[in-house]
């Protein structure tokens, strides 16, 4: 506790009627940890310094994560989060979800950290009971959160203008503005555009060794991002709107598969545009209540374009589609004493897809979802409960290809507990959940390949850890912070394509059964010698994930594709006076790439080591900062998913202007 007023000011002596102006006073401190649902972060400085370009490459750090490269800077980027599958992790920017509901993927590739304040990652749900209904209704959650526009005294603007430029014709500039247009509005402008040519030399594997040396060829990006958001305050309360735009041209270079001598090229092409308005408002109406409107609206346009003409190891597809989605939420949280709490939220969501598919369905969705939770504190015991209600109804073009509505109850029990409280910060924690992820409409309606029956795919979660927390307020360490957590996971009637009675044509259906074990490991330190501090961010899982679907298949009890028993990373950062040195590495052991655990569908270990060193300055009232990075410094082969190399060593360097 302390005071902003002069030790003067509560003297009788002081004139009745002066008067006395305070400065605007920014205070900032570390965030401890506090969820009681397992929950890792990386915020601020810590994203500044990775050597990262999009959210996907920053969520490589985290215990449990495997994400799904496909290929260098323009290849697909998706997350899977304790092996369930990347349709069951919710994607939230600003505290709302990013939708797909053509095929559940969210390409995670199209997010820069440019104007990010902090990526955070949940198991399970966020610890808030004051949240849309949809945040209750994921396996896990990713939440991206932008930077909220912060004026220093009397200051009016804030500017940021980068440029990076690095290995394979890289330019990226990026611009971000911050305006204070009142009191109680601010306004925040961000854009950025990337081109890469995406060429990068690699070795080709083959049986008996190393082939080759080849140049990844059609992996070019064009890509504009822009944003704009308003960010305002009321009595007990605030606001924020954003309108998002992202605009894509790219070449897939395609599985790197040789289909005659000397030609490893693909030629396909997609077209993506992007368009996201949304907001949300958050009041206190009395000391005992609160509540919580959002609203959003989201147009996708994908043109995707596969030419034999160009490519003669392809057919003909020149595909169009476009997606609708509208979608409005409240949620109220009542105070019942001081340590409980009851929470209810509701959401209507409409989806749309359209296409130029031969006997399209023309799909649409109506999605209800209603949340009933609660938060009870008692000593050190914390607990939370939710029931999450969940409708669908989707119509189609006729009505013997649309899919029968469907109603499901899904639970959620939270808890943490203190033992010691007043002695160290220990916290033991657990929780369950039963949650499902509807078919996308791809899996009911795609010409020749859905199947409308199929049901939801379920996923059941347990996890039990702890969490400890040291914070020193002198000296040479500063900070401590350790998270484990081991988890077990089912999931059940797993959507997968079979093929029907013509080899040619297949279709989807329930029959997967997987379990997962698992241990997530996490340390954070801080240390300070004087004017030299650092910092350590380690992690490790353990995974043992399972196909039981059937015990007569010869594969049964295999690990499942591409999820490593072993994995890990490491991120040390070192500052000196203006100077800043960081070094991450990252590790991938074994896999297989199909569901039979065989020698040829192993898949050897990975991992890459980075480093960075950057320098601020100042100039004037400007603020300049400089930075240089290598990228996999020790050139390493590897592939993500089989057949998509990634690239060897890269460079870039970054020159910021802050005013």
């Amino acid at each position: 506790m302390f005071s902003l007023l002069s030790p003067t000011l509560g003297r009788a002596e002081a004139p009745s009627d002066s008067v006395h102006t305070l400065r605007e006073v920014v205070v900032t401190a570390r965030t401890l940890s506090r969820d009681v649902i397992p929950a890792q972060s990386l915020t601020g400085r810590d994203l500044q310094r990775l050597s990262a370009v999009s959210v996907a490459d920053a969520l490589r750090f985290f215990a449990g994560i495997q994400i799904k490269d496909y290929g260098g800077v323009g290849g697909l980027k998706t997350v899977n989060i304790r092996s369930m599958g990347s349709q069951h992790v919710g994607v939230f920017y600003d505290g709302l979800q990013l939708g797909n509901a053509q095929n559940g993927q969210i390409d995670l590739g199209r997010f820069s950290l440019d104007n990010m304040e902090s990526v955070s990652i949940y198991n399970g749900q966020k610890s808030s009971i004051l949240q849309p209904a949809k945040n209750y209704a994921s396996a896990s959650a990713l939440y991206m959160t932008t930077r909220r526009p912060s004026f220093e005294g009397a200051k009016q603007d804030n500017l940021k203008v980068s440029l990076k430029v690095g290995s394979f014709s890289t330019l990226n500039p990026s611009v971000l503005w911050e305006h204070r247009l009142s009191r109680s509005v601010d306004l925040s402008v961000s854009s950025e555009y990337m081109y890469t040519t995406g060429r990068y030399r690699f070795r080709y594997r083959k049986k008996d060794g190393y082939d080759t040396t080849a140049i990844r060829h059609n992996g070019d990006v064009r890509a504009l991002r822009a944003e704009v958001g308003l960010f305002g305050r009321i009595a007990e309360g605030d606001w924020k709107a954003k309108a998002y735009l992202y605009n894509s041209q790219r070449g897939y270079p395609g599985a790197f598969v040789r289909e005659e001598p000397g030609k490893f090229r693909h030629e396909d092409r997609q077209w993506d545009n992007n368009f996201l308005l949304q907001g949300s408002l958050r009041k206190a109406f009395s000391p005992r209540y609160t509540a919580l409107f959002s609203a959003k609206y989201a147009f996708d346009y994908l043109h995707y374009l596969s030419d034999p003409r160009l490519d003669v190891t392809t057919m003909y597809v020149n595909n169009h589609y476009y997606q609708q989605e509208g979608y409005i939420s409240s949620a109220h949280d009542l105070t019942l004493t001081e340590a409980g709490h009851l929470a209810l939220s509701n959401d209507i969501q409409w989806n749309t897809l359209r296409a130029d598919l031969y006997n399209f369905a023309y799909p649409t969705r109506l999605s209800v979802l209603t949340a009933l939770a609660t938060d009870w504190s008692l000593g050190g015991l914390k607990a939370q409960a939710s029931l999450l209600h969940t409708y669908i109804h989707d119509w189609a073009k006729s009505l013997d290809q649309v899919a029968p509505s469907k109603q499901e109850w899904t639970p959620t029990i939270v808890l943490s507990y203190k033992p010691f409280p007043s002695v160290v910060d220990l916290a033991l924690r657990g929780f369950y959940k039963r949650i499902f992820r509807m078919p996308t409409f791809n899996d009911l309606y795609y010409t020749f390949i859905g199947n409308k029956y199929l049901k939801p795919e379920y996923t059941t979660q347990y996890d039990l850890g702890l969490v400890y927390t040291k914070d020193w307020g002198q000296g040479i360490f500063r900070h401590l912070e350790l998270q484990v957590d081991g988890y077990l996971n089912y999931v059940d009637d797993k959507i997968i394509a079979m093929p029907t009675s013509n080899q040619f044509q297949w279709t989807m259906v329930n029959l997967g059964h997987v379990r997962i074990r698992g241990i997530d490991v996490s340390l954070e330190s801080a240390l300070n010698l004087g004017a030299f501090t650092t910092s350590a961010r380690l992690t490790y899982t353990y995974q043992r994930a399972q196909d039981l679907t059937d015990p007569s298949d010869s594969y049964y009890g295999d690990q499942i594709p591409y999820i490593p028993w072993h994995s890990g990373s490491a991120i040390l950062a070192f500052a000196w006076r203006g100077w800043d040195v960081n070094y991450s590495f990252i590790y991938t052991g074994e896999r297989y790439n199909a569901s039979a655990n065989i020698r040829e569908n192993h898949v050897q270990p990975w991992y890459t080591h980075d480093l960075s060193l950057s320098r601020s300055f100042k100039l004037y009232d400007n603020t300049f900062r400089l930075a240089a990075e290598v990228n996999n410094l020790l050139n390493q082969q590897y592939e993500v998913v089989r057949s998509y190399p990634m690239p060897g060593t890269s460079v870039k360097l970054k020159l910021e202007w802050l005013l």
